[in-house]
Protein backbone atom coordinates (compact mmCIF):
# COMPACT_ATOMS: atom_id res chain seq x y z
CA UNK A 1 0.00 0.00 0.00
CA UNK A 2 1.50 3.47 -0.46
CA UNK A 3 1.89 5.84 2.05
CA UNK A 4 0.63 9.48 1.62
CA UNK A 5 3.26 11.86 2.57
CA UNK A 6 3.47 14.47 4.71
CA UNK A 7 5.22 17.43 5.69
CA UNK A 8 8.93 17.08 6.07
CA UNK A 9 8.37 17.99 10.11
CA UNK A 10 5.77 15.11 9.97
CA UNK A 11 8.18 12.81 8.82
CA UNK A 12 10.88 13.72 10.90
CA UNK A 13 8.90 13.34 13.69
CA UNK A 14 7.81 9.95 13.00
CA UNK A 15 11.26 8.78 12.33
CA UNK A 16 12.85 10.52 14.85
CA UNK A 17 16.94 12.64 14.36
CA UNK A 18 19.77 10.96 16.03
CA UNK A 19 19.30 14.13 18.23
CA UNK A 20 16.39 13.25 19.96
CA UNK A 21 14.77 16.41 18.66
CA UNK A 22 13.12 17.36 15.33
CA UNK A 23 15.25 19.22 12.55
CA UNK A 24 14.88 22.99 12.28
CA UNK A 25 11.97 23.84 8.95
CA UNK A 26 13.06 27.24 8.34
CA UNK A 27 16.40 26.45 6.71
CA UNK A 28 16.59 27.69 3.03
CA UNK A 29 16.65 25.69 0.02
CA UNK A 30 20.09 25.37 -1.52
CA UNK A 31 20.27 24.82 -5.28
CA UNK A 32 23.06 22.55 -6.31
CA UNK A 33 22.90 22.86 -10.23
CA UNK A 34 22.81 26.46 -10.78
CA UNK A 35 21.21 25.79 -14.07
CA UNK A 36 24.71 27.10 -16.12
CA UNK A 37 27.44 24.78 -15.83
CA UNK A 38 28.59 22.07 -13.92
CA UNK A 39 31.13 24.23 -12.00
CA UNK A 40 30.48 22.96 -8.32
CA UNK A 41 30.35 18.94 -9.54
CA UNK A 42 33.15 16.38 -9.86
CA UNK A 43 32.75 13.74 -12.67
CA UNK A 44 34.09 9.90 -12.23
CA UNK A 45 33.40 7.39 -14.89
CA UNK A 46 34.76 3.73 -14.83
CA UNK A 47 38.12 3.43 -16.35
CA UNK A 48 38.47 7.34 -16.44
CA UNK A 49 40.43 9.05 -13.78
CA UNK A 50 38.71 11.90 -11.16
CA UNK A 51 37.33 15.21 -13.12
CA UNK A 52 37.68 13.19 -16.69
CA UNK A 53 34.32 14.05 -18.52
CA UNK A 54 34.60 10.92 -20.78
CA UNK A 55 32.52 11.19 -24.19
CA UNK A 56 30.98 15.00 -22.59
CA UNK A 57 28.97 12.02 -20.64
CA UNK A 58 27.53 15.18 -18.39
CA UNK A 59 26.47 18.28 -20.08
CA UNK A 60 24.32 21.16 -19.57
CA UNK A 61 21.98 22.43 -22.07
CA UNK A 62 18.60 24.55 -21.75
CA UNK A 63 18.95 24.69 -17.63
CA UNK A 64 19.14 20.22 -17.93
CA UNK A 65 22.09 17.86 -16.67
CA UNK A 66 21.74 15.97 -19.48
CA UNK A 67 23.60 12.10 -19.56
CA UNK A 68 24.58 11.24 -23.40
CA UNK A 69 26.61 8.77 -24.71
CA UNK A 70 26.55 9.84 -28.14
CA UNK A 71 30.29 9.80 -28.28
CA UNK A 72 30.73 6.61 -26.64
CA UNK A 73 30.80 3.82 -30.04
CA UNK A 74 30.57 0.44 -27.35
CA UNK A 75 29.23 1.32 -23.60
CA UNK A 76 32.28 -0.40 -22.39
CA UNK A 77 30.91 -0.83 -18.64
CA UNK A 78 31.71 2.96 -18.29
CA UNK A 79 29.28 3.50 -15.68
CA UNK A 80 29.87 7.11 -14.68
CA UNK A 81 28.90 9.52 -11.37
CA UNK A 82 28.67 13.16 -11.12
CA UNK A 83 29.09 14.16 -7.70
CA UNK A 84 28.60 17.13 -5.94
CA UNK A 85 31.33 19.21 -4.34
CA UNK A 86 29.98 18.99 -0.96
CA UNK A 87 29.15 15.89 1.66
CA UNK A 88 26.36 16.17 3.80
CA UNK A 89 25.30 14.03 6.38
CA UNK A 90 21.19 15.24 7.62
CA UNK A 91 19.03 16.74 4.20
CA UNK A 92 16.05 16.80 2.27
CA UNK A 93 17.56 16.61 -1.24
CA UNK A 94 14.70 17.24 -4.34
CA UNK A 95 14.94 16.63 -7.53
CA UNK A 96 12.91 16.00 -11.07
CA UNK A 97 14.38 12.98 -13.78
CA UNK A 98 13.15 12.05 -16.61
CA UNK A 99 13.98 8.94 -18.72
CA UNK A 100 14.77 10.13 -23.11
CA UNK A 101 16.00 7.88 -26.10
CA UNK A 102 17.49 4.86 -26.57
CA UNK A 103 19.65 2.68 -24.20
CA UNK A 104 23.06 2.73 -25.47
CA UNK A 105 25.06 0.29 -27.26
CA UNK A 106 27.08 -2.28 -25.23
CA UNK A 107 24.58 -1.17 -21.97
CA UNK A 108 23.93 -4.12 -19.82
CA UNK A 109 19.55 -4.94 -20.52
CA UNK A 110 19.02 -3.89 -16.81
CA UNK A 111 20.06 -0.70 -17.45
CA UNK A 112 17.50 0.05 -19.49
CA UNK A 113 15.29 2.88 -18.27
CA UNK A 114 17.28 2.84 -15.00
CA UNK A 115 19.44 5.73 -13.45
CA UNK A 116 19.59 7.15 -9.69
CA UNK A 117 21.19 9.34 -6.97
CA UNK A 118 24.27 7.54 -5.18
CA UNK A 119 24.31 9.00 -1.38
CA UNK A 120 26.40 8.49 1.51
CA UNK A 121 29.05 8.34 -1.41
CA UNK A 122 32.75 7.89 -0.93
CA UNK A 123 34.73 10.67 -1.95
CA UNK A 124 35.24 10.29 -5.77
CA UNK A 125 39.03 10.91 -5.28
CA UNK A 126 39.18 7.82 -3.34
CA UNK A 127 38.35 5.54 -6.07
CA UNK A 128 41.04 3.92 -7.96
CA UNK A 129 40.43 4.35 -11.67
CA UNK A 130 39.01 1.16 -12.25
CA UNK A 131 36.58 0.64 -9.80
CA UNK A 132 33.19 0.34 -11.22
CA UNK A 133 30.65 1.38 -8.77
CA UNK A 134 31.46 3.95 -5.39
CA UNK A 135 30.66 2.48 -2.15
CA UNK A 136 27.36 4.14 -1.39
CA UNK A 137 23.68 3.72 -1.08
CA UNK A 138 21.69 4.02 -4.28
CA UNK A 139 18.01 5.99 -4.43
CA UNK A 140 17.34 3.86 -8.03
CA UNK A 141 15.09 5.60 -10.46
CA UNK A 142 13.57 3.02 -12.89
CA UNK A 143 10.95 3.65 -15.61
CA UNK A 144 8.20 1.18 -17.21
CA UNK A 145 9.21 -0.67 -20.13
CA UNK A 146 5.89 -0.48 -21.90
CA UNK A 147 4.83 -3.81 -21.30
CA UNK A 148 2.15 -3.38 -18.81
CA UNK A 149 4.23 -5.07 -15.82
CA UNK A 150 4.66 -3.07 -12.76
CA UNK A 151 8.59 -1.48 -12.46
CA UNK A 152 8.46 0.70 -9.33
CA UNK A 153 10.74 3.87 -9.07
CA UNK A 154 12.46 5.23 -5.79
CA UNK A 155 13.83 1.88 -5.06
CA UNK A 156 16.96 1.35 -3.00
CA UNK A 157 19.99 -0.50 -3.89
CA UNK A 158 23.00 -0.89 -2.56
CA UNK A 159 26.28 -1.31 -4.02
CA UNK A 160 29.06 -1.83 -1.08
CA UNK A 161 26.92 -1.48 1.43
CA UNK A 162 23.89 -3.32 3.46
CA UNK A 163 20.89 -1.18 5.55
CA UNK A 164 18.71 -2.16 8.03
CA UNK A 165 14.97 -2.31 6.63
CA UNK A 166 11.64 -3.62 8.52
CA UNK A 167 13.99 -4.18 11.63
CA UNK A 168 16.18 -6.43 10.03
CA UNK A 169 19.73 -6.19 8.49
CA UNK A 170 18.89 -6.59 4.70
CA UNK A 171 21.91 -7.79 2.78
CA UNK A 172 19.65 -7.85 -0.88
CA UNK A 173 21.78 -5.87 -3.34
CA UNK A 174 17.82 -3.85 -4.44
CA UNK A 175 15.05 -3.42 -2.65
CA UNK A 176 11.46 -2.52 -4.66
CA UNK A 177 9.92 0.63 -3.16
CA UNK A 178 5.76 0.92 -3.25
CA UNK A 179 5.38 3.08 -5.96
CA UNK A 180 3.81 3.06 -9.02
CA UNK A 181 5.02 2.59 -12.45
CA UNK A 182 5.99 5.52 -14.22
CA UNK A 183 6.34 5.17 -18.47
CA UNK A 184 7.12 7.90 -21.27
CA UNK A 185 9.50 10.32 -20.82
CA UNK A 186 7.39 12.24 -18.13
CA UNK A 187 9.19 14.35 -15.45
CA UNK A 188 8.99 12.17 -12.27
CA UNK A 189 9.32 14.60 -8.82
CA UNK A 190 12.07 12.73 -6.68
CA UNK A 191 12.87 13.49 -2.71
CA UNK A 192 15.43 11.92 -0.36
CA UNK A 193 14.91 12.34 3.41
CA UNK A 194 18.68 11.27 5.06
CA UNK A 195 18.91 11.67 8.78
CA UNK A 196 22.77 10.79 8.86
CA UNK A 197 22.89 7.15 9.69
CA UNK A 198 19.96 6.66 11.52
CA UNK A 199 16.76 7.16 9.05
CA UNK A 200 16.61 7.32 5.11
CA UNK A 201 12.72 8.01 3.50
CA UNK A 202 12.29 8.00 -0.23
CA UNK A 203 8.94 10.14 -1.74
CA UNK A 204 8.00 9.82 -5.01
CA UNK A 205 5.41 12.61 -6.33
CA UNK A 206 4.65 13.11 -2.94
CA UNK A 207 4.09 9.74 -2.04
CA UNK A 208 6.75 8.35 0.69
CA UNK A 209 7.36 4.98 -1.15
CA UNK A 210 10.14 3.40 1.33
CA UNK A 211 11.59 3.79 4.57
CA UNK A 212 14.76 2.31 5.93
CA UNK A 213 17.55 2.60 8.30
CA UNK A 214 21.33 2.41 9.78
CA UNK A 215 23.07 2.34 5.97
CA UNK A 216 26.99 1.01 6.34
CA UNK A 217 29.73 -0.63 4.77
CA UNK A 218 29.02 -4.35 3.53
CA UNK A 219 28.60 -6.88 0.96
CA UNK A 220 29.71 -7.12 -2.57
CA UNK A 221 29.23 -5.66 -6.22
CA UNK A 222 31.72 -2.96 -5.80
CA UNK A 223 34.57 -4.16 -7.88
CA UNK A 224 38.66 -2.98 -7.70
CA UNK A 225 38.17 -0.66 -4.57
CA UNK A 226 40.73 0.22 -2.33
CA UNK A 227 40.40 -2.15 0.49
CA UNK A 228 41.57 0.58 3.19
CA UNK A 229 38.17 2.71 2.19
CA UNK A 230 35.81 -0.50 2.62
CA UNK A 231 35.45 -1.20 6.24
CA UNK A 232 32.30 -3.70 6.49
CA UNK A 233 30.21 -2.27 9.71
CA UNK A 234 30.90 1.11 9.49
CA UNK A 235 27.70 2.75 9.84
CA UNK A 236 27.94 5.74 6.79
CA UNK A 237 26.63 8.77 8.99
CA UNK A 238 27.30 11.47 5.79
CA UNK A 239 28.91 11.10 2.50
CA UNK A 240 28.51 12.97 -1.55
CA UNK A 241 25.26 12.81 -3.40
CA UNK A 242 25.98 11.62 -7.37
CA UNK A 243 23.84 11.57 -10.34
CA UNK A 244 24.51 8.31 -12.36
CA UNK A 245 25.42 7.53 -15.76
CA UNK A 246 24.96 3.40 -16.85
CA UNK A 247 24.15 3.48 -20.12
CA UNK A 248 20.51 4.79 -20.56
CA UNK A 249 20.01 9.01 -21.34
CA UNK A 250 18.36 10.55 -18.71
CA UNK A 251 17.57 14.01 -17.59
CA UNK A 252 17.81 15.83 -14.00
CA UNK A 253 16.82 19.10 -13.32
CA UNK A 254 15.76 21.40 -10.34
CA UNK A 255 18.32 19.99 -7.90
CA UNK A 256 18.15 21.55 -4.39
CA UNK A 257 18.86 20.33 -1.09
CA UNK A 258 18.25 21.47 2.51
CA UNK A 259 20.84 21.03 5.23
CA UNK A 260 18.68 19.42 8.08
CA UNK A 261 21.95 19.26 10.76
CA UNK A 262 21.21 21.01 13.94
CA UNK A 263 23.35 24.38 14.24
CA UNK A 264 26.44 23.99 15.97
Amino acid sequence: MRLVAVSILGLLALTGCSSGKPAREDKEWIKLFNGRDLSDWVVKIHHHDVDENFGNTFRVEDGIIKVRYDQYGDFNEQFGHLYYKTPFSSYHLKLEYRFVGALQEGAPSYTLRNSGVMFHSQDPRTMPKEQDWPISVEFQFLGGLGDGKPRPTGNMCSPGTHIVYQGQLDERHCIESTSKTYEGDQWVKAELIVLGGSRVIHVINGDTVMRYANPQIGGGVVNRFDPAIKRDGQLLTSGFIALQSEGQPVDFRNIELKDLSEKQ
